[in-house]
């Protein structure tokens, strides 16, 4: 302390600078040692530990450190801590820009206040100005109630700004604890959804809310937990086993995506030869149509370096979906599973892979689909269930996507399914077959059995007739040539032949211009 002339004590400079380590050191404790050692015993890291592993080293700059709730009521205006649980800012991911919130469990639960929520904002307005990601990492346990309504309207305006920044930036959400109640519709509004075993939990109503009103005893995990919404809701499009990977697996799914809608994605170099060829490929579909073989397969032998990050992949899987590279140059890829439901479309596969098509038309990520389908799911279950308005969405995701698109049919594509699956009549680029294809309106078996009913009810030796009208069938109709006779198939290929054939069309179409008629938006089947 210094005196002035007028006698009065006065803190000088350094008591000032060691004033603000103090302070800095109670925002970094967040709500205190024993609340950390708490969050650490339930196998959590705290907010600023999470940054650290999801940023490049000494890269984080923080905003808004010293915030604080300005509430007066039940007595939490003698209860402030710096930061109000939630540390924001930005950082680097791979050197390329961020924008990050993580919430802090240790401060009132992570609770949301009218402050918390303000932050949360301000950093989502400067991910928007400036042309980067948004990452969220969120461990809440939702709304300050004490806050009352102001909690309340501090989520809708992040949930504005979720609308607002869908498909200019990408929005990524790591649920590390719980998120419940209204909290859950930014993840779920955000672009993809990680989880964490064992330790995150999402549910619009809780446990003992569900007991009460349906009378189910349900836990948790059982109700929200990670392997529920990675596999049965998709709610999840990642689940890891800890927190240490669930936030490497957001460094990797960024180093595939652009930072904005404007941006490319970055270029990556790679040794493995554009003019590779694989000739297992060759032997991989069986020559009987009945019998299964893992399309990952395919995926991994066609891209670079066989490196595919496959997203959603416990849901839906008769289909499959996730970034890959090819020449360098990021692409999304959807493909049929015929390993599950012999890789057929029905509601929750449709729904997954038109997401995914959106997303990489939203970022000019451009779209490989490699097909094998037998048509749509049939059943009660699912003409009830809304496939057809749910199969359309997939439709309706591929037709108005504008990015380079290219196909490639493995063996089956029947019926509808074979124009929902990039097709060239809804704007296919380049559109590739292998010999094994089989293009037709249903399966050769099914098709005979209909069309020749008659003549096969009154034939002596009805399966040998069957056979060679199945043949003939072939010959004349479900095969690529016929598809390719009419400039519906650009070529035919053998399989050995897919990478190459498929980075040098993506370099064809590096500077490919297309765009829809002017409007304010379509009216997607939702």
């Amino acid at each position: 302390m210094a005196e002035t002339e007028s006698g009065i004590r006065e803190e000088t400079t350094h008591g000032k600078i060691e004033h603000l380590r103090q302070v800095r050191e109670q925002a970094r404790l967040g709500g205190g040692q024993r609340r950390i050692d708490a969050q650490h015993a339930k196998g959590k890291l705290t907010a600023r530990e999470r940054l650290d592993l999801l940023l490049d080293p000494d890269t984080f700059v923080e905003i808004d450190k010293f915030v604080q709730h300005q509430s007066t009521a039940f007595g939490l205006e003698n209860e402030r801590y710096y930061g109000d649980g939630v540390v924001t800012g930005y950082g680097r991911v791979d050197g390329r820009l961020v924008y990050v919130f993580s919430q802090d469990f240790t401060v009132f639960g992570g609770s949301l206040s009218e402050s918390h929520g303000a932050k949360i904002c301000k950093v989502m307005d400067l991910a928007l100005k400036n042309g980067a990601p948004m990452i969220g990492l969120n461990d809440s346990g939702g709304a300050r109630i004490q806050e009352g309504v102001v909690s309340l309207g501090a989520y809708a305006e992040i949930f504005l700004r979720n609308v607002l920044a869908s498909g200019v930036i990408p929005q990524i959400s790591a649920v590390l604890g719980p998120c419940a109640g209204g909290a859950v519709y930014s993840p779920a509004m955000t672009d993809f959804t990680f989880m964490v075993e064992g330790t995150s939990f999402m549910f619009v109503t809780g446990p003992d809310v569900v007991k009460t009103v349906t009378h189910e005893v349900v836990d948790f995990e059982g109700l929200g937990g990670a392997g529920v919404h990675s596999g049965t809701s998709g709610v999840a499009h990642f689940a890891s086993e800890d927190e240490a990977s669930c936030l490497d697996g957001v460094r990797r799914l960024l180093s595939f995506l652009p930072s904005n809608n404007l941006d490319d994605a970055p270029l990556r170099r790679t040794a493995d030869p554009a003019d590779r060829m694989d000739d297992a490929l060759n032997d991989l579909v069986p020559d009987q149509p009945t019998r299964s073989y893992d399309m990952h397969a395919v995926i991994r032998s066609v891209v670079d370096e066989r490196d595919f990050f496959e997203v959603h992949a416990q849901f839906a899987q008769n289909i499959i979906v996730g970034f890959a590279r090819l020449g360098g140059r990021s692409v999304g890829i959807v493909a049929q599973q015929p390993t599950v439901l012999a890789g057929v479309l029905d509601i929750n596969a449709s729904v997954k892979a038109a997401r995914f098509v959106r997303f990489c038309d939203a970022f000019n990520i451009p779209l490989v689909t490699f097909v094998d389908v037998p048509g749509f799911l049939p059943g009660v279950a699912q003409e009830h269930g809304g496939i057809i308005r749910q199969g359309a969405k997939l439709l309706y995701a591929y037709c108005e996507a504008t990015v380079p698109k290219l196909t490639v049919i493995t063996r089956k594509a029947y019926g509808g399914a074979y124009d929902v699956m990039s097709s060239k009549h809804i704007r296919g680029d380049v559109n590739l077959a292998w010999p094994t294809a089989e293009i037709a309106v249903m399966g050769i078996e099914g098709a005979v059995n209909i069309v020749f009913r008659d003549e096969l009810g009154s034939a002596a030796d009805p399966d040998a007739l069957r056979d060679q009208l199945a043949r003939d069938y072939r010959e004349n109709l479900a095969n690529p040539y016929v598809a390719a006779a009419r400039g519906y198939i650009d070529d035919v290929i053998e399989p050995r032949e897919t990478r190459p054939r498929l980075i040098s069309a993506l370099e064809m179409l590096q500077n490919k211009r297309e765009s829809n008629p002017p409007k304010k938006h379509g009216n997607i089947p939702l």
